[in-house]
């Protein structure tokens, strides 16, 4: 028996929404779903789940929900389809009686598919679309009711033609909204208006409303829509602005060949003026463009106005009057007036604050108002730290590349004397620090720079990053108050707005920063620079750096670098160091690295130094070095453990609290499950996998190999040189160097392989 109702996904995997619509379906049975016969029994499962995965990501999603699933069919679709294919192709291979269209960025309330299934079940054949209502939400809102409640109070379970409640027009256009029989969509589907009008979902939902015999609602919100930040997605072109007349002049012509009502008419009437005027005072659109979308809804507004149509009384009709009238100049001053009161004094306040926290004179304004120079590079690294990270290597390799682009460095300054000398320097306030950051041309950084940093139009940020995430970054930190701490997310997002480029060491990064940081920047998978070292060094720059930390030759070192903790004031060691190294024996030496967070920190230390098996390289930089040192690495869920899988040597995993850390700062993919090596759960479980041979047996080589393929995609030794070539010298894509295959890199050399060379 066919199912009653077939969910329609459709689209591409967009900010990792699709995985969280497939995985929170995939979460619920459908079960107790009455059968299409609208008897007493109950069918096991009256929903289908089709997915039309446009993309390689999204297919993948899709196929992994669907594995062992036998409610959800996957067709992939290629990455260049646009909705309206992905739409059609779900539709073609649809069974059920009724059709869900969901699009992959949007979501369902829980239980929706068995609330669908129930509801069209009972409905009579004369009725061919459901009407349900939504909850909308955006990066700063989740769930937020829709303005049609009312309009679903008024209507109540009744089937209606939209000549009896023409209010049915004033339901919010999402196409997801509508639940559609299956015979009468592929009817509709075929109106050679409906093919023209295809890729407006908008004017679909209302056609299918001015198509219907008879409309059933249901006033429990059955969709999500979700709404991606504008600042995430292409600007919108003057054909698109206009594009929303073009809607309702289709929609007229639609009325006119169905003949329908004047009531009906003249309430599409007042939906599309308030749409235009509200499009036209929110849009931000340039000036020409702004001039003819008013002149085309002016137009719009006088030919599609219906014979009986009344303007409204007070300010709103005033501002209809002056549309009708195609008075851009007088609508806007009337806009300006009215906003004036409201905004002139929060405008005086918020300006002295800002040029308060941004100026100790006009200098910084003056400076930006002079050309940039495109000479000029700023560098800064972890809230202005020194010469470190990305951000150094990318220095680095600038300077061999573009010797004639000037390098400054942000520097604070208690950590100006630990410069390496030469380094050209501003401390951050400075009168010179605020014309470096006004003139460049070029602002490199690992974390953000200031927010009173302008983003000049013609000036570049590249934002390097410092770590592939496994915990919870940007907005994907909302749900976890530890982590968040008081985080302005609305501050954060202007900072992320200023980036231009954005740089991932794999795709596992990319997707994650898409979703977390939403913006217009763009991804560079080259690669960490940072990482090029591990590819780069020889035996004799490891032997170097041994001798450096004093380890003798012969002797194994094991580099122990724990993550800081949100719901800890300060460092408490998670091991008994002293007892570890111990049991460890006098060939082994413990290279134990405090995060920086925690600065001098590391007191707990101090005691352990004099017994030559403990070494505190807390301040020892770069890190980049104590990896190379190490024959091992013990972490918990600190970053350094994918840059380190870079040098194909052993990590084990120090587990003791990962269900504490994973409920308390959130975390991507539960790497206890996933893990680059052996994962103990207590110090006892670590001491016998150090003290054995399971560190580095073939079960660890296994998952380190896995672990490799999947995080160390990008980092081949070449990093730097496709950054520096892409963003400072404007080279094409395809003629950058290509990325290595990880199987076939060659690592730095081993400690034991660089004392033998």
């Amino acid at each position: 028996m066919p199912p009653v109702l077939s969910v329609v996904v459709h689209g591409p995997e967009v900010q990792g929404h699709l995985a969280e619509l497939l995985d929170s379906l995939a979460a619920r049975p459908f079960t107790g779903v009455p059968d299409a016969g609208g008897g007493d029994g109950t069918a096991p499962a009256s929903v289908e789940i089709v997915v039309a995965a446009v993309g390689d990501r999204a297919r993948r999603e899709a196929e992994r929900v669907a594995t062992g699933d036998g409610r959800v069919r996957v067709l992939a679709l290629p990455g260049g389809a646009d909705d309206t294919a992905a739409r059609a192709a779900g539709a073609d291979r649809a069974t059920g009686a009724w059709l869900h269209f969901v699009r992959a960025k949007d979501g369902l309330p829980p239980g929706t598919p068995r609330v669908l299934a129930a509801r069209t079940a009972e409905l009579p054949p004369d009725v061919q679309v459901l009407a349900v209502d939504h909850t909308r939400s955006a990066w700063n809102t989740a769930g937020a009711r829709s303005g049609d409640g009312w309009i679903f109070a008024r209507t109540g379970r009744r089937a209606l033609a939209l000549t009896d409640f023409p209010n049915l027009l004033r339901l919010t256009p999402l196409l997801g909204a509508r639940v559609v029989r299956a015979e009468f969509w592929r009817a509709h589907e075929a109106l050679p208006a409906t093919r023209e009008a295809a890729g407006d979902e908008a004017y679909l939902a209302y056609s299918l409303l001015l198509h219907a015999d008879r409309i059933a609602c249901l006033h429990q919100p059955a969709y999500e829509h979700r709404v991606l930040r504008p600042e995430s997605l292409p600007p919108p072109t003057p054909e698109e602005r206009y594009a929303l007349i073009e809607r309702y002049e289709r929609l007229r012509r639609l009325m006119a060949e169905r003949e329908v009502p004047e009531r009906p008419r003249a309430v599409l009437y007042d939906v599309m003026v308030r749409d235009c005027l509200r499009t036209f005072a929110r849009s931000g659109m340039p000036e020409p463009v702004a001039r003819e979308f008013f002149a085309r809804a002016s137009r719009a507004a006088l030919t599609l106005r219906p014979r009986t149509y009344r303007r409204p009384g007070g300010f709103e009709g005033v501002r209809r009057s002056l549309l009708e009238e195609n008075a851009y100049t007088k609508y806007r001053a009337l806009q300006a007036a009215n906003q004036r009161r409201r905004t002139v004094r929060k405008a005086v306040v918020t300006g002295r604050r800002a040029v308060a926290g941004r100026l100790d004179d006009h200098r910084y304004r003056k400076a930006l108002n002079g050309p940039v120079d495109p000479h000029l590079a700023v560098f800064s690294a972890y809230w202005d730290r020194g010469v470190a990270c990305n951000p150094a290597a990318v220095a680095r390799r600038l300077a061999a590349l573009a010797p004639h682009i000037h390098q400054v460095w942000v520097v604070s300054r208690d950590r100006v004397a630990l410069l390496p000398p030469g380094t050209d320097h501003v401390v951050p306030g400075t009168r010179r620090y605020w014309e470096v950051m006004a003139r460049a041309k070029y602002l490199v950084n690992n974390v953000n720079f200031a927010n009173a940093v302008v983003k000049r139009p013609d000036a570049v940020h590249l934002q390097t990053h410092h770590g592939t995430p496994l915990k919870r970054m940007g907005l994907d930190q909302l749900d976890f108050p530890a982590a968040a701490k008081g985080l302005d997310f609305e501050a954060l997002l202007a900072r992320v707005d200023k980036w231009d480029y954005s740089v991932s060491a794999n795709s596992h990064s990319t997707r994650m920063w898409e979703r977390a940081y939403p913006s217009r920047y763009i991804p560079l998978d080259h690669g960490y620079p940072r990482n090029d070292i591990f590819y780069r060094a020889t035996a004799a720059d490891i032997r170097a750096i041994r001798d450096r930390l004093g380890i003798a030759p012969g002797r194994r070192a094991i580099l122990y670098a724990p993550t800081h903790r949100d719901y800890e004031s300060g460092w408490h060691p998670r091991l008994d160091l002293a007892a570890l190294a111990d049991r460890l024996g006098g060939n082994t030496v413990l290279l134990v690295r405090g995060h920086y967070l925690y600065g001098n920190a590391a007191s707990p230390l101090a005691g352990l130094r004099r017994t030559g098996r403990v070494i505190d390289v807390s301040s020892y930089d770069p890190v980049e070095e104590l990896a190379l040192a190490a024959d091992a690495l013990v972490t918990d869920y600190s970053s350094i453990m994918f840059d380190y899988a870079n040098l194909d040597r052993p990590v084990v995993i120090h587990a003791d609290d990962w269900e504490t850390y994973a409920s308390t700062r959130g975390v991507y993919f539960d790497l206890t499950a996933e893990p680059p090596g052996p994962v103990a759960r207590s110090q006892d479980e670590l001491t016998e996998i150090l003290a054995g041979d399971a560190w580095r047996d073939e079960s660890a080589r296994k998952a380190l190999a896995a672990f490799r393929r999947r995080f160390c995609e990008y980092d081949d030794g070449q990093a730097a040189e496709r950054v520096v070539r892409r963003v400072f010298l404007d080279a094409p894509e395809d003629t950058l160097p290509p990325v290595v295959p990880v199987d076939e890199r060659i690592p730095a050399p081993t400690p034991e392989e660089a004392t033998a060379l």
